[in-house]
Parts: C-alpha cells; sequence; structure tokens
C-alpha cells in the first residue's frame, strides 16, 4: 500500500529467455527456444520474497506460448506480481514494423501471456526500448494503460557499439538492430513520466526507464553491476547521485532489471559467453540487495500498475502530455 512518508519508485524485470539473448548476440540454435525459465523464475521469486518486494515482470509471447513454461510464468502472478507486455518474438526492430504487423505482434503476445499466467497485461515495454507512434496506437486501441519503452539517454549508440562489437551478428542483422538501445536524440526525450495525447481523444501513459535528471546517464542494474566491477563504492556514489538528482526534480523513478543482473555462468552455463556472466550469481544477489536497501531509504518500491495509479492520481508528477497526430495522408505520425 502507497503512503504519503516516501515517494514511489516502481521495480520492473524484461523477462528475456535463454533464446533471446542468443538470438540478439547472434548466436546459432536459438530457433530451437531454448529455456532458463524453470531455473531463474523460481531463483528471482524467492529473491524477492526474501526482501518483500512486488515489482513487475514483462514477459514475451513466445516463451507464453510454450507450455513447459506456464509452471514458471503461473508462479509469478501466483506470488502477487505484475506482468507486462515485451512483445511476442522480442525483435528489437519494432520501429520498423507495419501497423498491422504491430497488432498482431501486440494481439497475440497479450493473449499467450494471459492464458499462461492468467493476468491479462496493462502495460508493454518495447525489446531493446524500440517503439514507434504506430505502436502507441495499437497499445492506446487495445486498451492499455501505460507504455515503458522510452529510454532517455544519449549514450544508446554507444551502447549499442560496444554491443555489436561483443556479438556474432552479421551486417544485415546488424542493420535490422541499428537503433538497438535508442539513438542518440533520445536524451532529448522527457526523464518524468507523461501522457501520450490522441486525435481521438485516448491517453496513454509513458513511463520511461528512468536514466540520471539533467544528465540523462542510465543508472539501471545492469550500469551499476559494471560499475561494480571497478568499486562498489563508485557504485555507490552513482546510484545516491542519481537518487539525489530524481529527488531534486521530483521525479519518481522507474527502476530496470534483466535476469543476467541477478544470476551468473555458475547457473545458467549456455550463457556463460555473454557479458558480465562471469560474475556469480551470488555477488549479483549481494549487489542487488545492496541497491535495493538504497532505493528502499528514499522511495516505496512498488510494481509498475501501482506506481501508474499513483502517476494518475498525482498528476503533478508527470511532465508535459505530448499530444500523437496522425498525417492521414500517408498513414504515418508525427509528434507535435
Amino acid at each position: 500500500m502507497i503512503t504519503e512518508n516516501k515517494p514511489v519508485a516502481s521495480l520492473s524485470l524484461d523477462l528475456d529467455n535463454q533464446w533471446s539473448y542468443m538470438k540478439i548476440h547472434g548466436e546459432e540454435g536459438w530457433e530451437r527456444y531454448p529455456s532458463y525459465l524453470d531455473i531463474f523464475v523460481p531463483y528471482v521469486l524467492n529473491v524477492l520474497k526474501d526482501l518483500d518486494k512486488r515489482i513487475t515482470f514483462f514477459i514475451v509471447g513466445k516463451d507464453a506460448s510454450l507450455e513447459h513454461n506456464h509452471t514458471a510464468l503461473k508462479a509469478i502472478v501466483n506470488d502477487g506480481h505484475e506482468v507486462g507486455n515485451h512483445s511476442f518474438k522480442h525483435e528489437t526492430w519494432l520501429h520498423l514494423y507495419t501497423p498491422k504487423q504491430l497488432e498482431q505482434e501486440i494481439t497475440k503476445a497479450h493473449e499467450t501471456i494471459a492464458q499462461a499466467t492468467g493476468q491479462e497485461p496493462i502495460g508493454f515495454r518495447g525489446p531493446g526500448f524500440s517503439w514507434s507512434h504506430d505502436l502507441l496506437e495499437v497499445l492506446r486501441e487495445k486498451g492499455y494503460i501505460y507504455d515503458a519503452s522510452t529510454l532517455p539517454t544519449f549514450i544508446g549508440p554507444l551502447a549499442r557499439m560496444y554491443y555489436f562489437s561483443t556479438s556474432k551478428l552479421s551486417k544485415a542483422e546488424k542493420q535490422d538492430r541499428k537503433e538497438l538501445f535508442g539513438k542518440f536524440s533520445d536524451g532529448w526525450r522527457k526523464v518524468k513520466p507523461y501522457r501520450w495525447l490522441f486525435d481521438s481523444g485516448r491517453e496513454l501513459l509513458e513511463v520511461p526507464v528512468t536514466t540520471m535528471p539533467i544528465f540523462k546517464l542510465p543508472f539501471h542494474l545492469s550500469y551499476l553491476i559494471y560499475l561494480s566491477n571497478f568499486s562498489i563504492s563508485l557504485m555507490t556514489l552513482y546510484l545516491k547521485s542519481a537518487i539525489y538528482l530524481c529527488k531534486w526534480t521530483n521525479t519518481q523513478p522507474s527502476f530496470l532489471l534483466h535476469p543476467l543482473d541477478l544470476i551468473g555462468g555458475d547457473q545458467i552455463t549456455n550463457l556463460a559467453f555473454f557479458p558480465g556472466m562471469n560474475v556469480s550469481s551470488e555477488r549479483k544477489i549481494f549487489l542487488f540487495k545492496k541497491v535495493i536497501g538504497i532505493l528502499s531509504d528514499h522511495f516505496q518500491l512498488v510494481p509498475m500498475n501501482e506506481h501508474v495509479r499513483h502517476l494518475q492520481n498525482n498528476p503533478r508528477l508527470m511532465g508535459k502530455s505530448i499530444r500523437v497526430a496522425t498525417n492521414k495522408t500517408n498513414g504515418k505520425q508525427k509528434t507535435n
């Protein structure tokens, strides 16, 4: 239950599976959809239970369509967590999809997630922070309450360059993923949540993955773990600086997690090649608990659906709305 004694922050985890990491990294065999959900989901649910925290899991529809994943996915809802839509095929180029393709992608993922978990998603996050105005329109038409796909940072191209340097992707595959982690211009996007306004009069709440206000530097767990390799004190200083700027600007953060932030190559041996998987699971959980402890000192940590309701009841916490107008002559959309 949200009280008034602390500002609110939300926790969410993009439940990218083994095959989706292999796919985005250019590894052979992803088409067989190898899964670690039977290992990772009970593992992370136990950690969250120890911390007495509930979060939002953004689930990939393909995983929800496979019956052998249902026990793990159902356990998420049984433990009181929210589920969100993370697309069906987990392709990081949703901005290249046509409106019809987007409608099919969102609908198929929604239906399979609802069937597998017993809970209908009301929020969406694009894989690799991919999104488009057509996607926003589809989400609104489908009755979604919020989108959480934007990452307002200038350093997306640097993160993409590093990622490509460690991958086995072909030139054509890199071209498809040329906007993975966003463009430089995304740094000008809002950090605070805001509303998309449509010509139809409908609205969609955007809850960006929060970056450091003013500087627009990411501080979700992947970056913090990277900094901890140099110094835990440096990681802590960086996180506390981000928290100070969030509180100074009255920004209530949305804090992002990924599976490989919490588990190492000692347990997921087939992904030992992936960056950061040389860090043990034990150390990752130690760092995660330290980060959650610091965040909890300053914020009430809740799933995204509760954060969204809090924002809807407190519009002063949101940035200025952005109107999405449809160009009727060519079907494209523009932002005013």
